[in-house]
């Protein structure tokens, strides 16, 4: 059947067939696509992959079809896009592809950044019985679409104590730095100190609460008394994620709040403090942790190496 797009008439089967679709690999197929940005406009362009994505059934040339679609953003595509996403994963032994297309396809729905697909993602990232993939991809999307209607729902996801996808929680919470609604700051504390929580078995999704509460506003001071805490976690890397939030806090407190992790028990805990106050203050604490003995061989090392790699060409210059 022929269709007309801008007064041209486009064969589209004609076209897919000397693409290669039906014959030729996935690969060959795509490469054939992208030479056909010679003979189109981008207009025609954006209708032969329309209907590749509502004719095609092979999810491998479809995962590739989406991806070039980014490059030919409508309206009409998106529709299609999150009628993809709604369509139910065929129960066969090709599952694990079909995962990935929709995943794929939500990742291009992300960057439309357009509200109007917030009520298809959110079905789908509350959706317990969806794939935790594609809910990863659902969070991620919110977050990158940015609009504070999916603050709740993606707070409610990390709250949830059932969810048993601690990724998903770390995703929504990813997802809410992003977004950056103050209404999380005292929820998300709230979870990060809670004494009888998942959280204990759980380091990461403290790394990304503190992640997120670092991307907040700072004049709250809760964020900051929070964090200060989080210092004395028993997890390292939780503990190394608090003294970069309070780096970058710009708060007149915040050299002295780090300071006390210069003596942490962990080397790269250390390590990351050091760098911290230095990017705050400058040479003078790389100075005195080589000159006083009350600082480990380790942090010595550290800072002689910082001097050694960036402060020669300043000594030279003056």
């Amino acid at each position: 059947m022929f269709y007309g797009v801008n007064d041209k008439i486009l064969d589209y089967n004609s076209i897919l067939e000397k693409c290669g679709v039906g014959k030729d690999s996935a690969q060959v197929i795509v490469k054939n696509f992208i030479n056909l940005e010679e003979f189109y406009n981008d207009a025609e362009i954006v209708s032969i992959y329309n209907y590749c994505l509502t004719n095609i059934n092979d999810p491998e040339i479809l995962y590739q079809i989406i991806k070039l679609t980014d490059a030919h953003k409508t309206e009409e595509t998106l529709t299609i896009l999150l009628s993809m996403v709604q369509t139910p994963i065929p129960n066969n032994k090709n599952q694990d592809v079909y995962i990935n297309l929709k995943t794929i396809c939500i990742k291009a729905i992300a960057n439309y950044k357009d509200s109007a697909s917030l009520s298809v993602l959110l079905d789908c990232l509350n959706n317990k019985h969806e794939h935790y993939k594609i809910r990863l991809a659902c969070a991620d999307a919110l977050g990158r679409i940015g609009d504070k209607y999916a603050v709740r729902p993606l707070l409610d996801v990390v709250e949830d104590e059932e969810e048993k996808s601690i990724y998903l929680k770390e995703s929504a919470t990813f997802a809410l730095g992003l977004i950056g609604d103050t209404s999380v700051i005292d929820p998300l504390i709230t979870i990060l100190e809670a004494k009888h929580s998942f959280l204990g078995k759980f380091s990461f999704l403290k790394e990304k609460i503190i992640e997120a509460l670092g991307k907040m506003n700072f004049n709250n001071r809760n964020i900051l008394v929070a964090l200060k805490n989080s210092l004395m976690d028993s997890s390292p890397m939780v503990r190394i994620n608090a003294i970069e939030a309070i780096m970058n806090s710009q708060s007149e407190d915040a050299i002295s709040l780090i300071r006390p992790c210069l003596n942490d028990e962990n080397n790269d805990v250390k390590k990351n403090a050091l760098i911290a106050i230095y990017n705050l203050s400058g040479r003078d604490i790389l100075d005195e942790v080589i000159s006083l003995p009350v600082y480990s061989e380790f942090l010595k090392a550290e800072a002689q190496a910082i001097i050694d790699e960036y402060e020669v060409d300043n000594d030279d210059g003056q």
